[in-house]
């Protein structure tokens, strides 16, 4: 999604992008669109049930308490003139189905990676891959795990080359900010790149 909002003057006043926050469960991407937004984030998130348990891994996250089950939604402004709104994905398999429509229109997306379960955001690092969709891997820096440098996880997930990989702490705002800074310069090369490609 990019909307322009124009004045009485004719002149654009502002641009909106549309970003994903996606990745395995319990990841951070609730936290991630919490911490940076400006507005007040709209959550879906309910409590974690003992019908669940069957089919949500909760090992290495065990302190969790709730899920989202539709999505997360924020806005922040990066400058003047460009806000960014996101869409936090639900991360368990049986919410997938809810991933095509949320990506329609969407500039980019940041995939959030554990070191923990690093396994867990395979499926959106392939989700993008296949559908030529622009993502970043953010590491989310949780206390107590591992610590791999940006090249480790982007050969562990096996990511195409180019592909930026950062580390962040989800928790906090500059740091998630800087994230989304690095994907809309990301995926504005890639998408200047396509249209380059499609005229030549």
């Amino acid at each position: 999604m990019v909307s322009e909002h124009s004045d009485d003057a004719g002149e654009t006043a502002a641009l909106a992008l549309k970003i994903l926050v996606a990745g395995g469960f319990g990841v951070g991407k609730t936290t991630l669109v919490g911490a940076v937004s400006e507005i007040r984030p709209l959550r879906t998130e309910e409590l974690l049930s003992e019908a669940g348990q069957l089919v949500d891994d909760t090992d290495g996250v065990d302190r969790k308490v709730t899920t989202t089950v539709a999505m997360d939604f924020g806005r922040i402004t990066i400058r003047s003139g460009l806000s960014l709104y996101l869409f936090g994905t639900p991360g368990q398999d049986r919410f997938w189905f809810l991933w095509d429509e949320l990506s329609q229109g969407a500039l980019g997306a940041v995939v959030l990676a554990d070191t923990r379960r690093l396994e867990d955001c395979f499926p959106a690092v392939d989700y993008f891959e296949h559908r030529r969709i622009p993502f970043v891997v953010a590491v989310n820096c949780f206390a107590g795990a591992r610590t791999y440098g940006a090249h480790d996880v982007s050969r562990a997930l096996d990511l195409d080359r180019g592909t930026p990989v950062v580390l962040c702490d989800a928790r906090d705002r500059d740091s998630g900010k800087e994230v989304l800074i690095r994907l809309v310069e990301y995926a504005g090369r890639m998408h200047t790149a396509r249209l380059l490609d499609s005229v030549g």
